[in-house]
């Protein structure tokens, strides 16, 4: 689950959007404590003004480096580089007003199970702005995303 928004300096009387994330990863051991995780996520993200809905939908690519606290409970902390599939308000397509990546940095935690169950929580903070600048003027225009999971190792 996603509840998502944008941010920054231009953004104004805007409320977040619940919104879906799914997705595959893997996790590399780099030794008992540490080890590193790439993942390929869509993200449904966005903003809602009004009666006003921006959905905007990614191709997430985080790569996290996960610190094991215990063997089951992990922090997770890494870059992540999205790619713009979509964005709409409405019935009107916006995605040449946005940028066609964005750029962001996962903070997170994490509970695995034996059985292989698994349930994270994470905070996205958007670096980059997604808005072109217009007219010779830079937007400040960030996603900011927390997403609930839960995964199934094997």
């Amino acid at each position: 689950m996603n509840f998502a928004n944008i941010v920054g300096s231009d953004v104004e009387n805007v409320s977040s959007i619940t919104s879906l994330h799914f997705g595959g990863f893997a996790e590399f051991s780099l030794s008992e404590k540490f080890s590193l995780q790439p993942e390929l996520v869509y993200s449904a993200q966005g903003t809602k003004q009004s009666n006003i809905k921006l959905k905007l939908n990614y191709l997430n690519l985080p790569v996290l480096a996960k610190y094991y606290v215990s063997n089951n409970f992990s922090l997770e902390s890494g870059p992540q580089l999205g790619f713009l599939l979509s964005a709409k308000n409405g019935g009107n397509d916006l995605k040449d007003e946005l940028e066609s990546t964005d750029f962001s940095w996962a903070f997170g935690l994490g509970y695995q199970l034996e059985s292989g169950l698994g349930f994270a929580a994470r905070y996205n903070l958007g670096l980059s702005s997604i808005a072109k600048d217009f007219e010779g003027e830079s937007s400040e225009v960030k996603n900011s995303v927390i997403q609930l999971s839960v995964a199934y190792t094997f």
